[in-house]
């Protein structure tokens, strides 16, 4: 799993702290990509997934936005 992000953006924060919670660690279990406005993980967010909005998910073929949609289904797919 591949989570786009940027440290200041309180929508990536949740998701984050999220993850954590749900023991998740970031560089074991997922990966965390900048993606602030200006740098290469941005303009791949716009390019996988169209907008030009973080948080974003990509786990193999599925890609969203939402940070309340990533946390429920990593939730859901941590648990089956």
């Amino acid at each position: 799993m591949k989570l786009y992000h940027f440290q200041s953006c309180p929508y990536c924060a949740y998701v984050r702290d999220e993850f954590q919670k749900m023991g998740l660690v970031a560089g074991k279990d997922y990966e965390l990509v900048e993606a602030s406005r200006g740098t290469p993980g941005r303009d791949e967010v716009v390019r996988l997934g169209g907008l030009s909005q973080v948080p974003f998910l990509v786990d193999g073929d599925h890609r969203m936005y939402e940070s309340r949609d990533i946390v429920k289904y990593v939730q859901l797919r941590k648990a089956s």
